[in-house]
């Protein structure tokens, strides 16, 4: 929780709400990490790329951890595309 952010009172404050305690970057990191597959055009893997690389110098350390993992996951595919036949 933050100093902007009510305690919780009564039965409430008794019940964990671990989604409450987690940064936005947990979150993020979170569902970032689980993504295993997806097939969509190279260029479209180069375009996240670039965009998320923008996440590597985020304040939250799970943020950057997770942007790092995604976006050495995306060079390795875009490495491993296979090139077009001319």
């Amino acid at each position: 929780m933050t100093s902007t952010q009510p305690l919780p009172r009564g039965i409430s404050a008794l019940i964990p709400d671990a989604r409450a305690k987690a940064t936005p970057g947990e979150r993020a990191a979170s569902q970032l990490l689980h993504l295993r597959e997806a097939t969509v055009p190279v260029p479209v893997l180069a375009a996240a790329a670039e965009l998320i690389a923008a996440q590597l110098e985020d304040p939250d350390p799970a943020t950057r951890e997770a942007a790092s993992a995604v976006r050495v996951r995306l060079l390795a595919a875009i490495e491993a595309a296979a090139p077009l036949p001319d």
